[in-house]
């Protein structure tokens, strides 16, 4: 207890099973904060917070506040067919030009092998908060708004006069529930408006003195393009349902049938529940027996008796289990260890309290000024805070049970979004899980799963019906419904079959990183397919050029500088060109990776890092680090290529999210790298940017834990442990390997010589 109220303490992380014997860091240079100066301008300046499921984006304004809502099976469409019986004869004429030579005949001619677009992901709606005018004159220099990564809490504070508003919000997992507490430093002084509101076609009104229902409708088919007048199908049906908490004194009453007033609180709880008619991706909305506002209004009975102090910490616990399994320290200063320059914090732990503020918040800079200064600063605790980012973003946007993180996340504002916000499977899809396994969240990988398995079904009429094939298949671009069959338009984007297979290699990393042999099969007749196909797959060849052939042929490169490196698989996120192994691939990598640039927009900046990264090479791979990290203006988003907005979010631009998660990867690649065998420590280290640090909790192939601290750009030690697997690993560091026997359920740790040192069993660890 602390000062009289319970105080919650978080079991031992995995991680802390294992500390330097030599080293004393500290958990963090800075807090895992984004923080900002003032209210939120643009859609990217705004917080975003979610469950997997449930998202919402807090803009933090002061007399009227605004959280952008998202649910994450709101999409327009019904299932489709992913067929075309026409597809064998177009496929046998574009073979056949293919065999003459005639490749630009056959690209005109695969146009016929296309079919229509995706569906289009949507938006739930809008939590809108209006104050009295007194919050327009609020003292200067007190606002204050951040996103606390340690807890997954959004925080807003400002003080009008003497008294002092704080706004925390958070999106539980346990409860399903976006939470959102209101309170002013004196009593009786909280007074404000709030209503729901819909982009989509949609019903709001007042149930009773304290809740607001809205009902809508998603459109049953996309948008068609102005003059056209299509049948427009019944789409998913959707509730929200918000429910108002006072405390006792004030006074709440509803105004025209759609608005709640609250009058004289000390302060209030907001709790918003939603839930979709969607079935499943093989339902048809208009049979689905799933009720939207009985689903929400269930959910609110649920969580009715729990205060906010029992939400608070059912989303505590949930969250924190995730993301304190890795941690992360860099520093390049030679001097001192990583308390050097830290700011100190003060949090008080009860989930009454919300005071997590720092101590000299005065004197914070905002993230976004953290951005412009890092060209000139290169600040190492920014790459640390960037890194944890994409966990959080993970762990927010992909959960057990949810649909696939998609190329928003789950945060999305528009009825017409970029690229529809689908699931775009010819990289951007993959990347959103690169850090799934290696950054520790396996349970986040999931839905992905979940994902696979739809398409399969889906993909397998595809495969059958338009190429005659078995197995299935799927192409660029996806949705909800699990589309199978190609994108509209021209070949070159739209015919491009290999998103299913990219997507399976997924599942063998799952394997290779867990060792899980839930399925208990050998021998497979499918082996022995696989077996005899891999014979006939063409080998990675290097061009006239020097660099990697991206074709089957040697084809003069149209575009020199494109964005993609899909040609560069192997390398990252594959194993068939390695540095020990493929030199003179290698070498071609290298050169294919200077011919193509440092520009690019950020799921192709951070795919290079971990390309370099691959190659050893870590003074590229920093480059790119530092390339990635520039400060995007919204208002002419177009004038830039890549980087990030205030708010951390990642650049095409506009946002794509695959970015944040593929920063968090490649980063972790540039500090470990594994295969089944092959442990190798600190391969590309930028050693005079990140001269001391420390990552721990990181997860490599072979089920292994590996926490790793340096100094002086030197290895100090590494430490090692399995909970499940015995193996046989080679660790390799600096030209130096040798034979390590890790026997589960004990820790070892190996010094800069890699001799281990210090051997002890987990169960002590998780006892002392």
């Amino acid at each position: 207890m602390e000062d009289g109220e319970w105080v919650l303490v978080r079991k031992p992380a995995e991680k802390d099973f294992w500390n330097p014997t030599s080293m004393n860091f500290a958990e963090t240079s800075k807090p895992l904060k984004v923080t900002f100066s003032g209210p939120a301008n643009h859609w990217t300046d705004a917080i975003p917070i979610g469950n997997g499921r449930l998202g919402a984006m807090v803009w933090g304004g002061i007399a009227s506040e605004t959280l952008q809502l998202n649910e994450d099976t709101l999409w327009t469409g019904i299932p489709g067919n992913y067929t075309n019986p026409n597809a064998p004869a177009a496929l046998s004429e574009v073979r056949k030009l293919v065999d003459d030579g005639d490749y630009a005949e056959a690209t005109k001619a695969a146009v016929k092998l296309s079919d229509n677009p995706s569906d289009v992901y949507q938006l739930l709606g809008d939590i809108k908060l209006e104050f009295d005018d007194s919050h327009i004159k609020y003292t200067e220099g007190t606002y204050r708004r951040e996103l606390d990564l340690e807890s997954a809490t959004a925080r807003v504070k400002y003080s009008v006069g003497d008294v002092e508003f704080t706004r925390e919000h958070f999106v539980s997992s346990p409860d399903q529930v976006i939470v959102t507490k209101i309170s002013g430093s004196k009593p009786g002084f909280l007074s404000f408006t709030v209503s729901l509101d819909s982009k989509l076609d949609h019903h709001s009104q007042a149930n009773g003195q304290n809740q607001i229902i809205m009902q809508g409708s998603c459109p049953g088919k996309r948008r068609a393009p102005k003059g056209s007048a299509e049948e427009n199908p019944k789409g998913i049906q959707f509730a929200a349902v918000l429910d108002l908490q006072i405390s006792q004194g004030g006074v709440v009453h509803s105004l025209d049938d759609k608005r709640l007033k609250v009058e004289g609180s000390d302060w209030a709880v907001l709790l918003l529940v939603a839930s979709s008619s969607f079935d499943g991706p093989f339902t048809m909305p208009s049979d689905s027996r799933k009720d939207p506002t009985a689903e929400s209004l269930n959910a609110l009975k649920s969580i009715k008796t729990l205060s906010y102090s029992d939400l608070y910490a059912h989303h505590l616990d949930d969250y924190e289990n995730l993301f304190h399994r890795v941690s992360l320290q860099l520093s390049k200063s030679s001097k001192g260890n990583l308390r050097d320059g830290s700011l100190e914090i003060e949090k008080v732990k009860s989930s009454t309290k919300n005071s997590y503020f720092s101590k000299n918040e005065d004197d914070a800079v905002s993230t976004a000024e953290r951005v412009k200064s890092f060209q000139t600063d290169e600040d190492p605790s920014f790459v640390e805070l960037l890194f944890q980012y994409g966990r959080y973003l993970l762990i927010s946007s992909s959960r057990p049970g949810t649909q696939v993180s998609n190329l928003q996340g789950i945060w999305n504002k528009d009825i017409e979004p970029a690229w529809d916000c689908a699931p775009h499977l010819n990289i951007n899809l993959q990347m959103n899980y690169w850090p799934s396994l290696s950054c520790n969240l396996k349970e986040c990988q999931e839905p992905l799963f979940d994902y696979i398995s739809s398409l399969s079904i889906n993909g397998s009429k595809t495969a059958k019906v338009n190429y005659e094939a078995s197995g299935w298949v799927a192409h660029q671009v996806s949705d909800l419904w699990a589309k199978t069959s190609p994108d509209r338009g021209e070949a070159v984007w739209a015919l491009w079959p290999m998103g299913g297979a990219w997507l399976c290699t997924h599942l063998w990393e799952h394997y290779t990183h867990t060792m899980d042999k839930v399925l208990g099969r050998k021998n497979d007749a499918l082996i022995g397919k696989v077996l005899e196909a891999q014979t006939k797959l063409p080998p990675t060849k290097i061009a006239r050029d020097g660099s990697i052939m991206e074709w089957a042929q040697d084809f003069e490169d149209p575009d020199v500088h494109h964005r993609h490196v899909s040609h560069l698989f192997g390398l990252f996120p594959g194993h068939t060109i390695t540095v020990e192994k493929t030199q003179d691939l290698c070498k071609a990598a290298d050169y294919t990776l200077f011919k193509r640039g440092e520009d690019g927009p950020g799921c192709s900046t951070t795919w290079k890092i971990a390309l370099w990264a691959r190659l050893h090479n870590s003074e590229h791979a920093y480059r790119m680090v530092k390339h990635l990290i520039s400060l995007v203006d919204p208002t002419h988003e177009g004038d830039f290529e890549g980087g990030l907005y205030s708010n951390l979010f990642t650049a095409h631009p506009p946002f794509q999210i695959d970015a944040n998660f593929g920063f968090s990867a490649a980063v972790a690649e540039m500090l470990v790298q594994s295969t089944m065998k092959d442990l190798y420590l600190l391969p590309a280290l930028p050693r005079d940017k990140w001269t001391n640090g420390c990552a721990k909790g990181l997860k490599a192939r072979g089920g292994v834990t590996v926490n790793i601290c340096w100094q002086e750009g030197d290895l100090e030690e590494v430490g090692l442990w399995s909970n499940e697997q015995n193996s046989v690993r080679k660790l390799h560091y600096r030209g130096t390997t040798i034979t390590a026997k890790i026997s589960s359920g004990k820790v070892y740790t190996f010094n800069r010589q890699l001799k281990c040192v210090k051997t002890y069993s987990l169960t002590e660890a998780a006892f002392s």
